[in-house]
């Protein structure tokens, strides 16, 4: 039975607006609806995360959950995942009431979730990691063959290229993405979640994602898919629902939201540009990287120069070198050869403590493998690289002192955070993200290494670091930032190089150039 449409009043700087986001329109339709949520809350110590949030999805649909970082989108999946126990509401499974335990009572009645940060054993083989907590056998003894077989099947349906006995430490990121998006469609799910799924993919294997989005879609499943990509969202989904501060805002079909109005009701403002001005001048040469060459890596031979003041951009495909540039710079990856010289003296960077005392500082691709240490607090996480800052006397540390740096990095970068001793861990991703680049901004760098600043971080965060990496190139600090975004690369850096096949394939001036250009450069030794 079809229910009244609802008014939602937003206010947003000051005005009130009253698009009419017609859910019931959406949800009338109980014959297909797969999955109910109900007035979901969730409390953790000082911060309520969810507040009532309603959700349904439909066979066969593409649903977007969108809002801003700590919205609560990643919280309520994993509330229906048996992740967290919800506090309040209810959720309905094709009509049946469900709330599951643990995860794998969720991936046993149909439910999959591909999240965000990967959280594999990388010492273990591809197949293994597959089909962990459900071993194929012969008799009482695992089977290796039947393993490896399944494995293949599925890999084959979906067009995944990737031998089942790789270790997966040895593998791209965007690699082991696919391998657990082939891991959730192997339970043959009724319902999978895809947290932030393209945030380490290149456009070819974005493409490649969304055929077996649209594939699984066509069998009749429910796809929830959360981005912070406007793009994808307007790409791949049928209906879009908005949450902001753990709070439904708005559920609407996705042909009926433009852009902006996504952006106004998940941030509760406009954002006219999506990139701010660049008001840096690049001045002399600083930095000078020749013929840089990767011990355990196929990097060759790569030569370029960076000036103060400059943001210098490394585009490429997966597995073009970019992040093994930023890597062997900073001295976590062996080199070969090559020599680093900074303001005419040669920095040897063999490890990461020799690199910070030379200037350098380095945000990882992968903030969850190799950049918070989750246990420890938000504090603890933030001063970890700038200790010498708070000694007092001899071996102990001033807690003012730590206190105050934190918070001045709490509040120039709105971390969402109930206090300095919560655990970096039950952050969301974004804000995750925004205290590793505080701590990296404490030790004071002269050279800051970027390896994809944005990944999983919503549109509103994102100009915010925008603005702060055009802050530090005005203050004469030289930025190189990994991107897979090529909009972003253009809108935020000076000049781009591209790699292609571990070598430096060329270079282009960020406000001359275009999509077009960078690709081919990419696709030269590749």
């Amino acid at each position: 039975m079809a229910m009244d449409s609802m008014d939602v009043a937003l206010a947003c700087n000051g005005d009130i607006l009253t698009p009419k986001f017609q859910e019931a329109n959406i949800l009338s339709n109980n014959a297909n609806v797969l999955l109910r949520m109900e007035g979901i809350t969730k409390e953790f110590p000082g911060v309520k995360a969810l507040d009532g949030v309603n959700l349904t999805v439909k066979a066969g649909t593409v649903h977007a959950l969108m809002g801003e970082n700590g919205a609560g989108k990643s919280t309520l999946m994993k509330c229906l995942f048996g992740v967290y126990q919800k506090n309040a509401g209810k959720i309905y499974l094709e009509g049946q009431e469900v709330n599951f335990k643990n995860s794998k009572e969720a991936l046993e009645n149909g439910v999959a979730m591909v999240h965000q940060e990967l959280n594999q054993a990388l010492s273990r083989n591809v197949m293994d990691n597959m089909w962990l907590g459900r071993f194929p056998k012969t008799g009482p003894f695992t089977s290796e063959k039947k393993m490896y077989d399944a494995t293949k099947e599925v890999f084959d349906e979906l067009g995944v290229k990737v031998n089942p006995k790789t270790i997966m430490k040895s593998m791209p990121v965007s690699q082991r993405q696919m391998v657990e998006i082939a891991k959730a469609v192997s339970y043959k799910s009724k319902i999978i979640v895809f947290d932030e799924p393209t945030s380490s993919l290149t456009e070819t294997e974005v493409d490649h994602l969304f055929t077996i989005i649209n594939m699984l879609r066509d069998r009749g499943c429910g796809i929830i898919y959360i981005s912070h990509k406007m793009a994808e969202i307007k790409r791949i989904s049928d209906e879009i629902t908005i949450m902001r501060d753990g709070k439904w805002i708005a559920t609407e079909k996705a042909a009926d939201l433009e852009m902006n109005d996504i952006i106004r009701l998940m941030v509760g403002r406009e954002l006219t540009n999506q990139f701010p001005p660049k008001t840096n001048v690049p001045g002399e040469t600083y930095l000078k990287v020749e013929h840089l060459t990767g011990m355990y890596n196929h990097l060759k031979d790569v030569s370029f120069e960076a000036k103060r003041g400059e943001v210098l951009g490394l585009a490429g495909l997966d597995a073009s070198g970019r992040t093994e540039v930023l890597e062997s710079i900073f001295g976590i990856r062996t080199r070969k050869s090559g020599t680093i010289t900074l303001g005419g003296k040669v920095c040897r960077n063999r490890n990461s403590g020799e690199s910070l005392k030379n200037g350098f500082a380095m945000l990882t691709e992968e903030r969850r493998a190799t950049g918070i240490f989750g246990i420890r607090s938000i504090r603890d996480n933030t001063v970890i690289s700038s200790l010498h800052r708070h000694k007092k006397f001899g071996p102990f540390l001033s807690e003012k002192s730590q206190r105050e740096d934190t918070q001045r990095y709490i509040d120039a970068m709105r971390t969402k955070t109930p206090s300095q001793e919560t655990q970096i861990r039950s952050l969301s991703g974004g804000n995750q993200q925004k205290v590793i680049i505080g701590r990296w901004l404490l030790t004071e760098p002269e050279v800051l290494l970027l390896d994809e600043p944005t990944r999983g971080i919503d549109v509103g965060a994102k100009y915010e670091i925008y603005q702060l990496i055009g802050n530090l190139a005005n203050e004469g600090k030289t930025v190189l930032m990994v991107s897979s975004e090529m909009p972003e690369l253009l809108g935020v850096c000076d000049r781009i190089l591209v790699m292609s096949g571990g070598r430096l394939a060329g270079e282009v001036d960020a406000k001359n150039t275009t999509q077009e250009e960078i690709m081919t450069l990419a696709a030269k030794f590749a």
